[in-house]
């Protein structure tokens, strides 16, 4: 009986050792590890947000300019003319266009040979035309002008049709044309174009479709 009693004192004393022998250890403390949330991210990243301003690009769609250039006038030699244009662009492919322009023309071969007399006054040899054309963009993009500057452009073609007043007559006018227009600003356009216009007349006493070849550089502005 009395060795059983030994034997059981001494494994109490042997596992009361153990445990001030583990908290020694650790100086006293318990240690308890938990596992991390997982909601939770062990890194806490600090971002810092970067305010940027929007571009400014004006969705104008009326287009207002003006024009000089050439005008050659069959059988009344080549004249300078200058005119007027009204725009509206219907989408980034279409627009709609009205121009209006003037020139005087020159002699013809026959009056310069003959020596006669004009075959027309002053006051006649004044021609002036109106038009409404239909334009498609047909390759809209950029033009770069050095390694760091680019300009929005685009070549398109235009086909339309009017009215020419040239020797007190009026003649019904087909109008076919290209262009290239070029944003030199968010508002402002640098435009070169080249039309032909071709109408019926006799005034030299044979009747005959005319073609009447332009070209002309502008300037136009967005609003």
């Amino acid at each position: 009986m009395e060795g059983g009693i030994r034997i059981f004192l001494l494994r109490v004393t042997l596992a009361a050792l153990g445990v001030m022998s583990i908290t020694g250890c650790f100086g006293g403390r318990t240690v308890i590890e938990t596992a991390p949330d997982e909601g939770e991210s062990v890194i806490q990243p600090e971002v810092s947000r970067r305010e940027a301003a929007p571009v400014k690009i004006d969705a104008d769609n009326f287009e207002v300019g003006a024009y000089f250039g050439l005008l050659s006038v069959e059988d009344f030699e080549t004249n300078s003319t200058y005119g007027a244009r009204l725009a509206y662009h219907i989408s980034e492919g279409f627009f709609v266009e009205g121009t209006f322009g003037q020139t005087d023309v020159g002699e013809t071969s026959f009056e310069k040979l003959s020596g006669g007399a004009p075959l027309l006054t002053d006051d006649q040899r004044t021609l002036t035309y109106y038009d409404l054309s239909i334009g498609y963009n047909l390759l809209p993009g950029e033009v770069f002008i050095g390694r760091k500057r680019a300009f929005p452009s685009a070549l398109y073609v235009v086909v339309g049709a009017g009215n020419t007043n040239f020797a007190d007559d009026d003649f019904f006018t087909l109008v076919l044309g290209a262009g290239y227009r070029m944003l030199l600003t968010d508002w402002l356009a640098l435009r070169v174009d080249v039309r032909d216009r071709l109408f019926d007349s006799d005034l030299l006493g044979e009747d005959k479709t005319t073609h009447n070849f332009e070209f002309n550089i502008g300037l136009s502005g967005f609003f």
